[in-house]
């Protein structure tokens, strides 16, 4: 018997939400360091184009962010019932 402690299961889940969310940080700080290059180089220019790749990669780290950090969301726990009965899994308890 799995105490909750030592229960497989949700280790596997537990390490797949820290990657995914040590994932997420690193997009974030990709986009950071890359939006920051690209404004001083706009700003050593004498351009303001930079807010639209910025915007565009932001709103892409925001659906990036949503799909990670919201766990549970009840699209999620519908879309993972539908696999499971799908793949005749069945409801998990």
């Amino acid at each position: 018997m799995h105490t909750p402690l030592h229960n497989p299961s949700l280790e596997r889940q537990a390490q797949r939400r820290a990657k995914a969310q040590f994932g997420w940080l690193i997009h974030a700080g990709v986009y950071l360091a890359v939006n920051t290059g690209l404004l001083l180089l706009a700003w050593g220019l004498g351009r303001h184009w930079v807010a639209f790749p910025a915007l565009g990669w932001g709103l892409a780290l925001a659906i990036h962010g949503l799909a990670v950090w919201a766990r549970g969301s009840s699209l999620q726990q519908r879309l993972l019932a539908r696999e499971r009965q799908r793949l005749g899994l069945g409801q998990r308890p």
